[in-house]
């Protein structure tokens, strides 16, 4: 059984999620600033006893990228993107005083991930979809059987992501949305990068971005 906990970190309320099953653990986007927020990411996974198993992003804007230098290092989880975000990565560094993060550290990628890889850890499974349009090298995590997915930024409750940074493209996440969300059960639940839970059917016809159709 897969157990989700869900972290609300730094100024942009960016959603860090722990994924555990059986006693491994990983970590998607961990966006914790400051001591405080590290600190309760650590309690977390130390109070249920969790091996971090792997670390991911779902794309590499510098909200969800924050904590990587932190659970990469004091875990010594294997760091996975896909490689067409690694130029946004490696530009955070230098922007990330602009934000009002002057003591970012910098975490690369151990590995690349692409479409139809698998991520497994306990008795769960996850498959690998790429969702451009976001982020260049945006990806989400599937998990059939618990019919959940973790969309970083790609598809909110009512909304989508931004396409105006650096890589982004409406038309390619429009594109990403309809062929690869959309297209998974009604009753998948989404938990994206920022705000509450929605599922893929409350999107496909309520979500005045990209419904197939409006009510």
């Amino acid at each position: 059984m897969l157990k989700i906990e869900t972290l609300t970190f730094n100024p942009f309320q960016e959603n860090t999620y722990v994924l555990s099953s059986q006693g491994e653990a990983v970590v998607i986007d961990p966006g914790n600033s400051d001591k405080e927020e590290t600190t309760e990411l650590d309690q977390y996974i130390e109070s249920e006893k969790l091996t971090v198993k792997y670390l991911l992003n779902t794309h590499c804007h510098i909200d969800h990228v924050l904590g990587n230098y932190h659970v990469k290092e004091k875990y010594k989880a294997p760091f996975y993107i896909h490689e067409f975000d690694l130029p946004v990565l490696r530009a955070v560094k230098s922007y990330a005083g602009n934000y009002g993060f002057p003591m970012y550290s910098e975490a690369l990628p151990d590995s690349f991930l692409k479409e139809g890889d698998t991520i497994q850890f306990g008795d769960a499974t996850a498959r690998v979809l790429f969702v451009p349009g976001h982020a260049p090298g945006h990806i989400a995590f599937y998990f059939e059987s618990e019919k959940k997915i973790f969309a970083g930024d790609v598809l909110f409750q009512s909304s989508i992501g931004r396409t105006d940074l650096p890589g982004g493209n409406f038309d390619t996440l429009i594109e990403s949305i309809h062929q690869k969300i959309f297209t998974l059960p009604d009753d998948v639940e989404v938990f994206p990068g920022h705000g509450p839970t929605t599922t893929v059917g409350e999107e496909k016809v309520s979500n005045p971005f990209c419904a197939l159709s409006l009510r």
